[in-house]
């Protein structure tokens, strides 16, 4: 049976659209994440839809409001978890917001990354299939699949509609 743990991901520009604000995971020894760059969200709520859980989220992690933001995408991550599970994630560019982000949180440090050398980073090695897509001036969203086996991905397909 398939049921996702279903969440968002969002990558926050620079108000001159040049950077983008990423998360280093880099203060808990127990995280999937460790020591990997990545956009900010989390897991959706029973009480919510998926963009409030982005802005919540978002809020709970940078300590800013989102004001604009565009759907790029969505993928089926199978097999993603730390024990298989399955993950169908919303991926959200942040045009803009209000407040001043935090530099760190829970998670680590945050970091305004230039998104012509995102790709330098430590990341999820699937995390650069979709990146460009969330960047470009494509403005169809697309629609992905990525199966995942011991942290590694399988393959990559989307379409853009």
């Amino acid at each position: 049976m398939y049921t996702p743990i279903v969440a968002t991901l969002g990558y926050i520009l620079s108000p001159d659209k040049k950077k983008t604000l990423l998360v280093h995971r880099n203060k808990r020894d127990d995280d999937q994440h460790l020591g990997k760059y990545n956009g900010l969200g989390g897991k959706m709520e029973p009480e919510e839809d998926i963009y409030q859980c982005l802005v919540r989220e978002i809020y709970e992690e940078a300590g800013i409001h989102c004001t604009e933001a565009v759907l790029r995408g969505t993928i089926n991550w199978t097999g993603f978890g730390p024990n298989g599970e399955n993950w169908f994630g919303f991926i959200y560019r942040i045009d803009a917001f209000e407040g001043v982000p935090r530099t760190e949180n829970e998670e680590g440090k945050l970091d305004w990354v230039d998104i012509d050398k995102i790709m330098e980073l430590p990341m999820w090695e699937g995390d650069k299939y979709f990146l460009p897509l969330v960047f470009d001036d494509d403005s169809r969203i697309f629609h992905g699949y990525m199966p995942y086996e011991n942290a590694k991905p399988l393959g990559w397909q989307y379409t853009r509609i």
